[in-house]
């Protein structure tokens, strides 16, 4: 079964993710009710049931503005096939983390953190363990990958945090298959949830 963004993040939300300020919508007319509960910028972005990679589609507006821009953005958005509504979210500034699971067939759940962004692929600055594992691995995991040369002691911390979370929710829902989480947005004390998805089988 796959987990929508909303439905992945509302997920994430209510077993101890901290995840980004966010409202999504399915026309125009509740646009500017929902833009008074945000301070700009704000994010827009494509939701529908069988969308999976927003980027690749241009689903993913950064730096709306005012309405006139989220206007303009949800024309641009309704055009893309696929469309159900539009997720709006807080911007948020910080280094980009991806963190996920990946069910195994050998192996059982393999987790991975690494650099995140639209750009993970190109990078493939990517750590794995099979789970479980504990706490001592996650920092060797962590310490694995490039970005942590620019993470503060406090940012790896809270990354940390968040590995033993998703530890936490194999042990919880075995039958996760996959989880992406990417980004994770992580600012000096704190790691957020900005795009998430899901697979359970």
């Amino acid at each position: 079964m796959f987990y929508s963004e909303k439905k992945t993040e509302d997920f994430l939300e209510k077993n101890r993710f901290v995840v980004v300020k966010r409202a999504q919508i399915s026309n125009k007319t509740a646009l500017e009710k929902i833009l008074k509960k945000f301070n700009f910028p704000v994010v827009m972005k494509i939701s529908g049931g069988e969308i999976v990679h927003k980027n690749k589609l241009g689903g993913i507006i950064l730096n709306i503005n005012s309405l006139n821009d989220a206007l303009k953005g949800f024309e641009k958005l309704k055009k893309i096939k696929g469309f159900e509504g539009v997720i709006i979210q807080e911007q948020l500034r910080g280094k980009e983390i991806l963190v996920g699971v990946k069910k195994t067939k050998d192996f059982g759940q393999a987790v991975c953190v690494g650099s995140g962004g639209t750009d993970t692929e190109k990078m493939k600055d990517v750590s794995f363990r099979i789970f479980p594992f504990d706490k001592k691995e996650v920092r060797n995991m962590i310490s694995e990958t490039k970005i942590s040369r620019i993470l503060s002691k406090e940012e790896k911390k809270a990354v940390e945090m968040n590995l033993m979370n998703i530890c936490e929710l194999i042990k919880k829902y075995p039958k996760i298959s996959e989880l992406d989480i990417n980004p994770l947005i992580v600012n000096g004390l704190q790691a957020v949830v900005v795009d998430a998805r899901m697979v359970l089988k």
